[in-house]
């Protein structure tokens, strides 16, 4: 048997399958045609010894159905051992894992690393819209209630209480001239501490960092999977010989 890199297998496969499809759909139109599998041949033989003689007439059969049988084992027969060759590829196609030199997953199929490289991507998403904690505020994680809180800040509470100023003081002829007016009086503090759910954005960077550090070690691994020799597989051969056979 030859051999043959999986991502040169892979890289093919799309072509024989857009070529097989093409060409089926015209084998099968053309067996629609009843015309081309149609075919007549007609000799003219006169009565009478003086009769008018005729040239003969006919029309070759220019589709046949057998050969359709054989083309179309012909065709399918390379997307066949095509398939095949990259299925069997995939299952004996595999590679390391490697982040900041060290081996994370060991060994893994082609097949799986293609998921975790589809995965990574929606992960990657999913941590960049990670909810931000408010850079105004110092925040600091209070295990208590499982999540940031801020400084304590105090304010002050304030009351309008009434004062009232004399202007004139009060004669036996007229009465006292006063003015009321309100005054803002502190009456109590607020203690105020806020929470978050968010995160520092320090640490949304380094989760985002290790999403994109693992991306890159599977794309390397993907690869390094794909480049390695695999046998070509040869079964179509045998799949045709039973279905068409005589």
């Amino acid at each position: 048997m030859g051999k043959a890199k999986l991502n040169q297998i892979i890289a093919v496969e799309k072509g024989v399958k857009t070529t097989a499809h093409q060409k089926l759909t015209e084998l099968h139109q053309n067996l629609q045609k009843v015309s081309l599998l149609a075919g007549i041949s007609r000799t003219y033989q006169p009565k009478a010894e003086d009769g008018d003689q005729l040239p003969p007439e006919s029309t070759k059969v220019q589709f046949r159905a057998s050969g359709a049988l054989r083309e179309c084992a012909d065709i399918l027969g390379r997307l066949f051992d095509v398939t095949a060759t990259k299925d069997w590829g995939n299952t004996d196609a595999r590679a390391d894992v490697v982040v900041d030199d060290k081996v994370l997953l060991a060994n893994v199929p082609v097949t799986y690393l293609l998921f975790v490289e589809k995965q990574l991507v929606d992960l990657r998403t999913f941590v960049r819209k990670l909810p931000v904690l408010d850079p105004g505020e110092n925040w600091t994680y209070d295990p208590n209630a499982d999540c940031y809180a801020s400084d304590r800040v105090e304010t002050a509470r304030t009351k309008k209480v009434p004062r009232t100023l004399v202007k004139y003081e009060a004669t036996t002829e007229h009465p006292a001239q006063t003015e009321v007016w309100h005054e803002d009086v502190i009456v109590g503090t607020w203690a105020t501490v806020k929470f978050s759910g968010a995160l520092p954005q320090q640490r949304i960077n380094t989760l985002l960092g290790r999403v994109e550090a693992l991306q890159q070690a599977v794309k390397f691994a993907r690869e390094e999977a794909n480049g390695r020799e695999i046998e070509d597989q040869k079964l179509a051969d045998s799949v045709f010989k039973y279905l068409f056979a005589d």
